[in-house]
């Protein structure tokens, strides 16, 4: 056949060797995964998910159906996680602190064709399977038992094929399920490691969900990089900073939360030179940050979104003090842009952050008009605030919808916690607007105290006056023992506006 006669292909329809068979076959005792007393090496992840394949295969799971995964963090979910391909179905990850409503409209809306859940969610699957009477169910344990049918298996990937479908937190409005690509993935990965550098032996440390973004990212990164993961069940502070000192945990992604607990168990001792960043993926307090730099921790603030695959923009360790309150540049494969009143923003102007780029999602499953909303002109329009610095660093302000207009001026909540939360009695902050006033709504506060420590209402309206023009200044200051955050540690704003100080946020989910 002649050069001419040679059928070329286009661009948005590459096709790669499938990432995890490459490495079972270029590294098969290297350590893919270790999750509890689980520990398997790219050889034994690659034999998982080829016995998951085969046996939804036989439970009649055909390419295109629609998986649904309602489980803890657990190797499993891994497999599953790369069985995915090798039959070209969709995994539709569910949120385990859903209710059985919740997770019973998502199953529907998405037409999952299969629901697998671990014992401890039983309840929950039955609970389920009435809402969705059609739907297959069946647990992690019975499926991994099943007699797999033997098929081909298909090695290559697809970039342009659908592999996850994400529902949205839902904190502010319906959750959508975000459809992301293989191709979102890879250049999720690639972008990633073009910032921040790879290490032949990097190790990731996952504490977040694996059913959120920021968790699933690292399992599909392990085995683009061919770099080991140590996947916790949940999060706990002692544990996390013990596999950092003793199994060389060099990237550890959390919530500043999260970061905030590990400094507060550990007290005074330094972390290993083998740990080479934590990645924040939420806003963090700059006192928060002010610690870390005087104790030597490196840490990458980052900006990201289900609807992007993870982090897009990240602020590298070197630029801590630099750049503080920033999130940093944006990844090789895309463009921030700020917008405002329909142009692009000068910088330092606030306006609707805007990303385009491969790691893009392809849209929202079953939401033709919320998509066309979201994407215009080949840009996400985000809903966040922020602007662009002078040299090009991003700064997030806010959510749009978060933000309180009080007699025509512009409240941004996330300027008042940073202030609460430089307050050395309080551990967290969450603020929202309160329409008891002539001039429309007012900011109020919600803090979570240090334990033993008692605060009262007009101390810290007065620490706030002394930082805070009077509009911005909190007209009611709760005090709780703790906010209604989603299982990525988002504070649950639209929870937060029914709550009083008299009712625990764990009522509310």
């Amino acid at each position: 056949m002649s050069d001419e006669e040679t059928p070329s292909l286009p661009y948005a329809e590459q096709i790669l060797p499938n990432w995890l068979i490459r490495r079972a076959a270029t590294m098969p005792d290297r350590l893919a995964l270790s999750a509890g007393d689980t520990h398997w090496t790219f050889a034994d992840l690659d034999r998982a998910a080829r016995q998951c394949a085969g046996a939804l295969a036989a439970r009649g799971v055909m390419a295109g159906d629609r998986v649904a995964l309602l489980t803890r963090n657990r190797a499993e979910f891994a497999a599953m996680v790369h069985a995915m391909p090798l039959l070209e179905t969709v995994l539709v990850p569910l949120n385990i602190r859903l209710t059985a409503p919740e997770l019973a409209w998502q199953l529907a809306d998405v037409g999952a064709r299969l629901l697998i859940y671990d014992d401890d969610r039983a309840s929950q699957a039955a609970a389920i399977q009435h809402y969705v009477p059609r739907l297959d169910i069946v647990t992690v344990e019975n499926l991994t038992d099943t007699p797999t049918l033997d098929l081909p298996l298909r090695e290559t990937i697809d970039l342009d094929a659908l592999h996850t479908i994400i529902y949205t937190s839902g904190t502010t409005g319906h959750p959508k399920g975000a459809m992301l690509t293989y191709g979102n993935h890879w250049w999720s990965a690639v972008g990633s490691a073009l910032h921040l550098g790879l290490y032949n032996n990097d190790c990731w440390l996952v504490t977040l969900p694996l059913f959120h973004i920021n968790g699933l990212a690292i399992l599909m990164r392990g085995a683009v990089y061919g770099a080991s993961v140590i996947l916790h069940a949940a999060f706990d502070a002692a544990a996390a900073n013990r596999v950092i000192d003793e199994s060389g945990a060099s990237i550890v992604p959390l919530t500043s939360r999260m970061l905030q607990c590990m400094l507060d168990e550990r007290g005074t001792q330094s972390y290993p030179a083998t740990l080479r960043y934590i990645l924040l993926g939420d806003p963090a307090p700059l006192t928060l940050l002010d610690v870390c730099e005087r104790r030597g921790l490196p840490v990458v603030q980052t900006y990201g979104l289900t609807e992007t695959a993870s982090h897009v923009v990240a602020l590298t360790p070197a630029d801590m003090s630099r750049k503080p309150g920033s999130v940093g540049q944006p990844l090789l494969p895309l463009e921030v842009r700020i917008l405002l009143d329909g142009q692009p923003a000068a910088l330092g102007r606030v306006g609707e952050i805007l990303l385009r780029g491969p790691t893009v999602m392809s849209g929202y499953v079953n939401r033709p008009d919320a998509t066309a909303a979201v994407l215009r002109n080949g840009w996400l329009h985000t809903g966040d605030l922020g602007f662009l610095d002078d040299d090009g660093y991003l700064v997030v302000v806010d959510r749009r919808n978060n933000l309180i207009i009080c007699g025509g001026e512009q409240i941004y909540p996330a300027e008042i916690e940073a202030v609460l939360l430089a307050h050395p009695a309080i551990v967290e902050a969450g603020v929202t607007g309160s329409s008891d006033t002539e001039w429309g709504p007012s900011p109020q506060a919600w803090i979570v105290p240090h334990p033993s420590v008692s605060l009262d209402e007009t101390g810290i309206i007065a620490f706030c006056r002394e930082r805070l023009a009077q509009h911005k200044v909190p007209q009611r200051i709760n005090v709780v023992e703790a906010l209604p955050r989603t299982a990525a540690g988002k504070l649950r704003r639209c929870v937060l506006r029914t709550m009083n100080a008299e009712t625990p946020a764990s009522e509310y989910g």
